[in-house]
């Protein structure tokens, strides 16, 4: 298998077991805590946050381990990543991330086909998208121009913190939030409500690209070609 190829693929694993980390730690948590959200909560940003770290520093010498499309079109816009390998890198995210919920659903004896039913509606809820795809891009952005080896536990600190700070609990990756729509779980989002999460995610993004032009013009930080 030649570099693309075998990038590709990593792709595709990594955001498969982020997907069994996110959405299968949330149905083992409200199987053991069915009467405490915040409980559940607790154990489904801990466990995501574990699986960053892990996938991270596994996948990332191989694919980079963006595991998220619009951490891929950020990179390749700074010009840290070749355009012609973000359509392979975006059909591998997605696919990877309804394999995963499709494993967590075959690992917990549940329907494989689901629709979620759990309603995440409201405008707030979309601006609290957009606060998380912002941050988590600048920390991405940043942290691998200045601290890249830094990048898995920074990455994986936010998104666990996130969980907790934003009124959506953090999705920011579009590849997430309609793998989501297929888990009728703790972890699952109506399908009615992606387009306003895949909004804010788009927003968010859109601003912390400007700021990350801004802040690096004033830095001096190069700017790299693909």
């Amino acid at each position: 298998m030649n570099r693309r190829g075998a990038a590709a693929l990593a792709e595709s694993v990594a955001t498969a077991l982020l997907l069994v980390a996110v959405v299968g730690s949330g149905v083992m948590a409200e199987r053991l805590s069915p009467t405490s959200a915040a409980v559940a909560l607790l154990a489904n940003a801990i466990a995501t946050g574990c699986a960053l770290v892990a996938l991270i520093v596994t996948f990332g010498p191989i694919s980079g381990a963006h595991m998220n499309p619009i951490v891929t079109v950020a990179m390749a816009l700074r010009g840290d990543h070749a355009w012609r390998d973000v359509p392979t890198y975006v059909v591998a995210q997605f696919l990877g991330a309804v394999i995963g919920v499709l494993a967590v659903h075959a690992m917990f004896g549940m329907d494989l086909l689901e629709v979620s039913t759990k309603v995440r509606p409201g405008w707030s809820l979309v601006f609290a998208e957009a606060v998380a795809t912002f941050g988590l891009l600048v920390v991405v952005l940043r942290g691998s121009r200045q601290r890249p080896d830094a990048v898995p536990w920074t990455v994986a600190c936010y998104i666990t913190a996130a969980y907790w700070f934003t009124a959506s609990t953090s999705f920011a990756n579009p590849a997430v939030t309609v793998a989501r729509a297929l888990t009728d779980s703790f972890a699952g989002i109506a399908p009615g409500d992606v387009g306003g999460f895949l909004l804010g995610q788009v927003c968010g993004a859109a601003v912390a690209l400007l700021f990350e032009h801004a802040i690096s013009s004033g830095d001096g930080s190069p700017t790299r070609r693909p």
